[in-house]
């Protein structure tokens, strides 16, 4: 049951949308803060606090997702919540069939995202991939546009149109077809079929990818490569569900979802000329980004996991040695789940017997490099010694060169927090709110702290200019 915070002081509309929300058993008591096993929650709240912003971050940190209600006079801008991690932000007007109805949704969708349709091919919590997840199960379930799928090479793509095909509710068939590896002069067949005698070799007649996906799902993988003068007949098919075979003079119809998906950024190729406006836009009704491992550091482990399951036949998961985790988790995805995919299948290749996978299990090209190896053996030593914690040493190391490298005390010190904020802004997807949470500053600190640099950036480079110029002179 969603739980109900109240910061709006007692104000006399949110009390009166406390007992309306719970005569209706939409919500349970009040509580301070926001409570783990609730998929959503509701906060009352006159303005856009520090109060809120924290109940906000909380509620993430739970995976739950949360609807804020700002009082009748309209003065709690909705967009500033949403941007701070809200779900929904709403004024009160006694509605509350619709926000029952949001809640339903809300329960309905996580439902879905914790299914075996979804955990068995996508596996992963982390919160950059429950949103992408959740926006593909919104897009599929609830929709029937067309659908794009983005995302660099080897994050799931094709996986996650599986995903959206198995939740959709579609009783047809999920047909795929990969656009790199068929030859721009047949690729008419393989979409449309063709007439026998159509063309030399074709014997006899052929249906196609769009009569096979009817009444189903038609992926289409990689579309950027899908030659431009097939574009408007694919628009067609799409549009108005018609279609004719390559040599056949016969309109045939075929309803099915269109999901695409592609590594290329298709409004600059748009841009080009190489992809037509009008498909694009058809195609990408509902897009959905598929995250780079790099963005989701805390599901590398239970991946390799999978993956060596996968590799050896196993039924349970590997023991990892401390020392192999360290490496795993430092290590770069150029070609990520691939990238990470492969690397469990060479190290339970090598792995023999019912123990841990160990240092030596690790093939000689994915090892680290001998620094990182003596930081990961000095971070194990001080762990089995009680000493300091795992991002003390490489720290302190760090510090030692700036030292040798000739900086001061005053400018180690501002360049390691220009640095932490950096950092914490790219894990947070330059949401201020988190970055400052996992920092332990204000909102305030965070962005003045950006303006600074900023500010820096534009000094340094007006003196290069000047620099340059005087060089000229």
């Amino acid at each position: 049951m969603p739980w109900v915070i109240d910061l709006s002081g007692g104000q006399a509309w949110a009390r009166e949308a406390i007992t309306e929300l719970r005569t209706a058993n939409l919500v349970t008591e009040t509580v301070d803060a926001p409570v783990g096993g609730s998929a959503a929650g509701v906060i009352l709240s006159a303005a856009d606090s520090q109060n809120l912003k924290a109940a906000l971050g909380a509620a993430e940190y739970n995976r739950c997702r949360v609807l804020v209600i700002g009082p009748p006079d309209g003065k709690l801008k909705p967009w500033p919540v949403l941007e701070e991690g809200a779900a929904e932000c709403i004024t009160w007007h006694s509605q509350v069939a619709a926000i029952s109805a949001w809640m339903q949704r809300v329960e309905d969708v996580e439902a879905v995202l914790d299914s075996v349709e979804v955990r068995e091919k996508l596996t992963g919590q982390s919160p950059v991939l429950r949103s992408a997840l959740r926006d593909l199960v919104v897009a599929a379930r609830f929709g029937q546009a067309p659908i794009l799928i983005q995302g660099e090479t080897g994050t799931g793509k094709e996986l996650a149109a599986r995903v959206a095909h198995a939740v959709s509710l579609q009783p047809g068939n999920l047909v795929t077809v990969d656009c790199t590896t068929i030859v721009p002069t047949l690729m008419g067949s393989e979409l449309f079929g063709h007439e026998r005698g159509a063309f030399t070799g074709a014997v006899s007649v052929r249906t196609g990818a769009c009569s096979g996906a009817d009444q189903g799902s038609l992926f289409l993988d990689e579309v950027g490569e899908l030659p431009l003068d097939l574009q408007p007949e694919l628009l067609r098919v799409v549009q108005e569900g018609t279609y004719k075979r390559v040599g056949g003079d016969r309109w045939l119809r075929s309803r099915f979802r269109l999901i695409c998906a592609t590594n290329r950024d298709l409004s600059k190729e748009v841009a080009a000329g190489s992809f037509r406006t009008d498909l694009y836009h058809r195609i990408a009704a509902s897009v959905v980004t598929m995250p780079p491992l790099r963005e989701r550091i805390e599901d590398i482990l239970c991946l390799f996991a999978r993956f060596c399951r996968e590799a050896s036949g196993a039924r349970t998961d590997p023991e990892v040695d401390t020392t192999v985790q360290d490496v795993l988790l430092r290590r770069t995805y150029p070609g990520n789940l691939r990238d990470l995919r492969q690397l469990a299948f060479r190290i339970a290749a090598r792995h023999v017997g019912p123990g841990a996978i160990t240092p030596g299990d690790l093939p000689r090209e994915d090892r680290p490099t001998s620094m990182e190896a003596f930081e990961a053996l000095q971070q194990c030593q001080d762990a089995n010694d009680g000493g300091p914690a795992s991002a003390v040493d490489p720290l302190t190391r760090a510090v030692a060169r700036a030292v040798d490298a000739g900086l001061g005390l005053r400018e180690i010190k501002e360049r390691a927090a220009e640095i932490a904020v950096n950092v914490a802004l790219q894990q947070s997807g330059g949401n201020v709110h988190v970055a400052a949470a996992m920092l332990g500053l204000t909102d305030r600190a965070v962005q003045q702290r950006q303006a600074r640099k900023t500010g820096h950036d534009e000094e340094r480079q007006c003196s290069t200019d000047n620099s340059s110029a005087t060089s000229r002179q």
